[in-house]
C-alpha cells in the first residue's frame, strides 16, 4: 500500500476516528441505539462456481478501518468507549491470510483477532448491547441477529456527513492520486510509443503498482472511436493502423479512498488534415474549459449550477469552432443540442466510493434535491461545502447513436454535418481531475497537483 507521506498519519488517523466517534455517538443517542455493528462484508461467488469475485469491502468498514481485503471482520461502535475491531484471521493453507493487525491505525481500536466466522459472531454477541444497528449486507449477518438492519435514517446520516473529509481521509486522497498520475503518464508514453489497449492498460498497472483487483474501478483505456463509448470496457490487444487519439480514465487506491482522472491525447503522428486541426482545437478548448470549471469548486458554490455552466460553455466552443451555427450559447443548451456531444454529468463526490454515496441528498435526514430537468445523468446536486471532493470531467464525443438522433430532429440544420462525421473517427474528449473545496479562495485540484509534482 502507497502510503502518503506525512509525519504522523497516526495523529491525523486518531483525529478521524475521534470525529466518527463523536458522529456515531450523537446519532445513537438520538435514535435510540447502543452499539453499531458494521460489517467488513462477505465473499461472493459466481454461480455454479467455487470462483469468487473480486472482494468490495462496505464502505462503512472502510470508513472505519483502512482494511479493504478483510471479509469476515466487523468493527463494533459503542457510547464512550474505543472501537472494537473484531479482525478475522482465518487458518488457511489454501489462500493467504492477513497479517497480524500492525500500522499507525492499530492505537486507535480494542482489537480481538479471531480464527472463524463463528468466532466473530460469538465476539459480537459477547460485546454487542441490547439496542444494537448492524450496517452490513444481508450475507454478513450473524445467525440469530436482533437488532435493527441497516436503519434508513441512520444511514441517511452517515451517507450525508461522508461527503466532508477528514484531514486523514484528504491525505489518503492524495497519495492516490499520486499513484494514478504515474500510470496515466506511463500510459501516454506506451500510447504514443504505438500500444495498443491492452498495452497501455499494462503499462499503467505496472507504473502505478496495482493489480487488477487493487483498481477502484475498471480502466478505461478507448482508443480512437472506441472513446465514443463512455465507458468502453475492453482493452483491444491490436492498435489501430492509424493511430489518432486515446482516452483514459484510471485511478488508483490508497488505503481504500479513490483517485478517479481522465486524460485524453492526440498522437503525434495522427493523419494530417482539416479534422486533426479542428480535433487538437476542440482539445484546447476543452482543456481550457475544463479549468474554468474546476476554479468554480468552491465553498457555497452550486454544484448543478457548475453542471449547466459546462453545457454553456462546450456550446460556447462548438459555435465558436463552427460546428454549431444559427444558434447561441444559451439556446443550443436549452433545446438540448449539447446532450449529444455531453450526455453524462460533469462530476460527482468522490471518496471510498468513486461514485462517493449521497450526492442527491442535501440533509442529514435525507432529503433529495433531484436533477434537473433533462440531465438524468447528473450524480450531484448538493451545494459545495470546504472539504468536499468532487470530480470536475466536461466531456466532448461523437457517439453515432446520439448524432443520428440529433440529425433526425429540428436542430439538424444547425449542425455542420460533414465536419462532425470527420471527427468520429477520433471518438471524444474527457477531461477529469479531482478538487477539493477548500474553506476560503482557490480549490485544490489533487490531479494537477500530483503530475505537477512528477514534472508533467
Amino acid at each position: 500500500m502507497h502510503l502518503p507521506i506525512h509525519s504522523d498519519l497516526g495523529a491525523l488517523f486518531a483525529a478521524h476516528i475521534q470525529a466518527l466517534q463523536q458522529r456515531c455517538e450523537g446519532l445513537m443517542a438520538a435514535q435510540g441505539y447502543d452499539a453499531l455493528a458494521i460489517a467488513a462484508g462477505v465473499e461472493k461467488f459466481a454461480f455454479l462456481d467455487d470462483r469468487p469475485y473480486s472482494f468490495q469491502p462496505n464502505p462503512h468498514f472502510v470508513h472505519w478501518a483502512p482494511l479493504t481485503q478483510h471479509p469476515g471482520s466487523w468493527v463494533l461502535v459503542r457510547p464512550a468507549a474505543k472501537p472494537l475491531l473484531i479482525y478475522l484471521q482465518a487458518e488457511d493453507y489454501w489462500h493467504a491470510v492477513p497479517a497480524a493487525p500492525a500500522g499507525y491505525w492499530v492505537d486507535a481500536f480494542e482489537i480481538v483477532v479471531v480464527r472463524t466466522p463463528e468466532q466473530a459472531a460469538q465476539q459480537l454477541r459477547d460485546a454487542a448491547a441490547h439496542r444494537p444497528a448492524w450496517i452490513a449486507e444481508a450475507d454478513a449477518l450473524p445467525p440469530g441477529f436482533s437488532g435493527a438492519h441497516n436503519p434508513e435514517p441512520l444511514l441517511a446520516a452517515l451517507h450525508f456527513a461522508r461527503g466532508v473529509k477528514t484531514e486523514y481521509e484528504l491525505q489518503l486522497m492524495r497519495a492516490a492520486s499520486r499513484r494514478a498520475a504515474l500510470g496515466h503518464l506511463a500510459a501516454r508514453a506506451a500510447f504514443e510509443a504505438g500500444g495498443s489497449e491492452a498495452d497501455i492498460h499494462g503499462a499503467y498497472l505496472a507504473a502505478s503498482g496495482q493489480a487488477e483487483r487493487e483498481l477502484p474501478y475498471g480502466n478505461i483505456v478507448a482508443l480512437s472511436a472506441h472513446a465514443a463509448v463512455l465507458h468502453w470496457q475492453f482493452q483491444d490487444r491490436e492498435p489501430p493502423a492509424q493511430p489518432s487519439t486515446l482516452l483514459i480514465d484510471a485511478g488508483a487506491q490508497c488505503a481504500g479512498y479513490a483517485s478517479d482522472i481522465t486524460r485524453t491525447w492526440l498522437h503525434p503522428q495522427a493523419a494530417a488534415g482539416r479534422a486533426r486541426e479542428d480535433f487538437e482545437t476542440l482539445l484546447t478548448g476543452m482543456e481550457a474549459l475544463e479549468l474554468a470549471l474546476v476554479d468554480q469548486v468552491r465553498a457555497g458554490s452550486d454544484y448543478v449550477a457548475i453542471h449547466l455552466d459546462a453545457h454553456r460553455r462546450i456550446a460556447a466552443l462548438l459555435i465558436e469552432q463552427g460546428l454549431l451555427k444559427g444558434l447561441s450559447a444559451e439556446a443550443a443548451v436549452a433545446q438540448g443540442a449539447t446532450r449529444a456531444f455531453f450526455p453524462h454529468g460533469v462530476g460527482h463526490l468522490l471518496g471510498i466510493q468513486v461514485h462517493d454515496i449521497a450526492g442527491l441528498q442535501i440533509d442529514a435526514q435525507g432529503g433529495r434535491r433531484e436533477r434537473p430537468a433533462g440531465h438524468p445523468y447528473l450524480r450531484l446536486t448538493r451545494h459545495l461545502e470546504p472539504g468536499m471532493v468532487v470530480t470536475i470531467e466536461p466531456g466532448l464525443y461523437f457517439i453515432p447513436m446520439l448524432l443520428r438522433e440529433l440529425q433526425a430532429g429540428p436542430l439538424a440544420a444547425h449542425v455542420d454535418w460533414a465536419r462532425v462525421e470527420a471527427l468520429k473517427p477520433f471518438g471524444g474528449i474527457r477531461i477529469e481531475d479531482d478538487v477539493v473545496c477548500r474553506a476560503g479562495g482557490a480549490p485544490e485540484n489533487l490531479s494537477r497537483e500530483a503530475f505537477a509534482a512528477l514534472g508533467a
